[in-house]
């Protein structure tokens, strides 16, 4: 199949071609002729099959078949994404195809200047990408109108349920037309998603190209069993032993990445980190330096797991598994897109291999596992071995007398009791003797001085 049998138009053949694509993927194959009908979808499909313009492509067509009469143009076409980076990727495909059909798109996202986005809204577009966060600033602020909203795409919905955003999708949607065609595109399914799709689509075509909830096969999967002291230390063993470059490594928290990225600078690996807290002008900045290979390695959370898009991604290392399952079907991802091959590394410690079981679960396989032998499992313990024999006397001290009993005073009184008490250490009894005056005296002991005893005189 190729593209001009899916009835697309000349300008947008042109574009698919400017960007070297001669026949579409499995998902644009099914999903382009269902959206040019105009019916709801639900497409299930892995991170780079192609699904954005399996989305965009249809969308320009019909929009630019039907342009307003109205000078100012409302936003006719909304694509509702989960993170930045996926906004800019998707929004800079729609403009790359709107363009040639005289159509304007803009992306609407937190972290930056909200009066920029207003003025790129308030001269009028066509089609809007967005966050549902900053987009519902944008609503109760009033600056963008929703109304004439035509086509309604959820892109990486699992996504977005994975962050919370449930309860901004549905408020968004109240301030839709009720008559609006609506596409739903997620990695993996759930219940939530189901129940989401049950909630907006009207009696959806569904489109499934692989099946549901596993990895890539271009993808191939390793894990090393690794002291979690250790994994730093192999990373860099891996990466100098393999020569790689173009790294994406995974860090489960901002605090992390950071950590890391310092390590592997100390080690002579060139990298920087990519996080929440970089603002969005250093993010666009440092990802773009990746591509060009100005350094070898990109730490990031997971906040980067869904939009980038890197041709040619060879490697993406897990150095922390992560807390979702579904999370690492869109971290390897990454790697092994558009037919090319790729590695997926996961550096696991023996505290991770509950989420291991739950990953592999998830695949409904396991994945193999090798070792290193420089980097073992489980650290040795270093220590000199007890001898064998007799145990240990205890080197408790006796107590001194009149500040503590002994525990056969304080379990058995009776017994205590009944045993002959002790001679007292304290004074000795004085000796009792008669002077010339025939009246009896007693002599007292002088007190210790030492280990030398003196005797004191008895009084006359």
């Amino acid at each position: 199949m190729s593209f001009e049998s899916l009835g697309l138009r000349a300008e947008l053949l042109s574009a698919i071609a400017s960007q070297g694509y001669t026949t579409p993927t499995p998902i644009q194959s099914q999903a382009i002729p269902v959206v040019l009908e105009g019916c709801d979808l639900l497409a299930g499909a892995q991170t780079g099959t192609g699904k954005t313009a399996a989305f965009a492509l249809p969308i320009v067509q019909m929009l630019s078949e039907h342009k307003p009469k109205k000078k100012r143009r409302n936003p006719r076409a909304l694509v509702l994404v989960p993170t930045r980076e996926l906004a800019a990727q998707v929004s800079g495909q729609m403009q790359n195809y709107g363009r040639r059909l005289s159509l304007r798109s803009t992306m609407i996202y937190g972290g930056v200047n909200i009066r920029a986005q207003i003025e790129r809204l308030h001269r009028g577009v066509d089609i809007v990408v967005a966050t549902p966060g900053r987009l519902l600033d944008h609503v109760e602020r009033r600056t963008i109108s929703l109304a004439e909203i035509e086509f309604l795409v959820l892109d990486e919905a699992d996504r977005m349920l994975d962050l919370g955003f449930i309860d901004d999708i549905l408020q968004i949607a109240e301030y839709l037309p009720s008559q609006r065609q609506n596409l739903l595109f997620s990695a993996t399914y759930s219940k939530s998603i189901k129940q989401l799709a049950d909630e907006l689509l009207d009696q959806p075509r569904r489109i499934e190209v692989a099946r549901r909830n596993i990895a890539a096969d271009a993808v191939t999967q390793v894990v090393y069993t690794v002291e979690r002291s250790r994994k730093r230390e192999m990373l860099s063993h891996l990466i100098r032993k393999g020569d790689w470059h173009q790294v994406l490594v995974f860090a489960r928290t901002r605090y992390g990445a950071d950590k890391l990225t310092d390590e592997l600078l100390f080690d002579g690996i060139t990298t920087s980190a990519l996080h929440s807290n970089k603002s969005q002008s250093l993010r666009t900045r440092t990802l773009a330096e990746f591509k060009q290979g100005e350094f070898r390695v990109l730490v990031a959370t997971d906040v980067a797991a869904r939009g980038l898009d890197i041709e040619r991604l060879p490697y993406v290392i897990n150095y922390d598994l992560p807390q979702v399952p579904e999370d690492y079907v869109h971290r390897i991802g990454r790697t092994g897109r558009a037919g090319e091959d790729g590695v997926a590394i996961s550096l696991v410690c023996p505290a991770e291999q509950p989420r291991l079981l739950a990953i592999e679960a998830l695949l409904e396989y396991a994945i193999p596992q090798q070792t290193i032998a420089e980097f073992p499992a489980i650290a040795v313990k270093r220590g000199v071995k007890a001898k064998p024999g007799k145990p240990a006397r205890s080197k408790q001290k006796p107590a001194k007398p009149g500040l503590a009993k002994t525990k056969s005073q304080a379990k058995s009184p009776s017994k205590a009791k009944a045993k002959t008490p002790a001679k007292a250490k304290g004074k000795a009894p004085g000796k009792t003797t008669t002077g010339r005056s025939g009246q009896a005296t007693t002599a007292r002991p002088a007190p210790k001085l030492g280990r030398r005893l003196s005797r004191t005189k008895p009084s006359s």
